[in-house]
């Protein structure tokens, strides 16, 4: 079949010598993996390879057979040609994070127009602001009402959160936050990515970020702690 379709870029992986493993979240058909053959051999290497840095959008053109493997783009162009994402080291070790918690959170082929429509968005912005300090954050808890383990915030006045259900309570222990903490996870659900960015301090940022690391663990089987984790709290140290 024959799909055209928008496309943000997930991972790409070196296959043998000249070729990559592109996985792609498409809008069309959610997750999907493609071939590109001679990536790196062609007069065009440098321009091709260009096109699949972390969480850029394009245009493809593809075939998909739909049936579990390898699929083929036939046309490829730069669907939003970012102007900062990839050249600021501080966003673009930000979006080398992202991208592996998308990689490890988005699991299943199939379409999620909603999730696609929202990062599309968030990416957008991201290019065009320079304060930022906490879009990492609010990107990774807006994610979670597309997977459906967003809090629910019926009871947010309650002075604990429970991980595991993701509820505000009156109890403490196990796998529930602090006061602190509960109020730290309060005051980013209560954020905007036009907020202010300076509203945390760089501890908090740790500490809310360790928090959501933590909450995608319990609601995601497989999931795995980035790699990039730490290079991304050095960025913000």
């Amino acid at each position: 079949m024959l799909v055209k379709t928008k496309a943000i870029v997930i991972s790409s992986l070196k296959f043998q010598e000249k070729s990559l493993i592109v996985k792609c979240f498409t809008l069309s058909n959610g997750l999907k993996s493609y071939f590109v053959r001679d990536a790196f051999s062609s007069r065009k290497a440098s321009h091709k390879i260009a096109y699949f840095q972390p969480l850029s959008i394009l245009e493809i053109e593809a075939v998909h057979k739909n049936k579990g493997t390898l699929e083929n783009f036939k046309e490829i162009k730069n669907g939003i040609p970012f102007q900062t994402i990839h050249t600021d080291i501080v966003k673009s070790t930000m979006v080398m994070f992202l991208s592996e918690i998308l990689h490890y959170s988005i699991q299943e082929e199939e379409k999620n127009e909603s999730l696609f429509l929202f990062l599309e968005t968030a990416l957008t912005w991201l290019d065009n602001h320079d304060e930022i300090s906490n879009f990492h954050l609010i990107l990774l808890l807006e994610i979670t009402k597309y997977l459906g383990f967003y809090p629910d915030v019926s009871e947010i006045n309650l002075p604990h959160f429970e991980m595991n259900d993701g509820i505000f309570t009156f109890s403490h222990g196990g796998n529930v936050l602090s006061e602190h903490e509960t109020n730290l996870l309060k005051k980013l659900i209560d954020l905007k990515f036009d907020n202010n960015q300076k509203v945390f301090h760089v501890l908090e940022r740790q500490v809310l970020l360790k928090i959501l690391i933590d909450y995608y663990s319990f609601h995601l089987e497989g999931f795995k702690r980035p790699k990039s984790l730490e290079v991304l709290k050095e960025i913000f140290s």
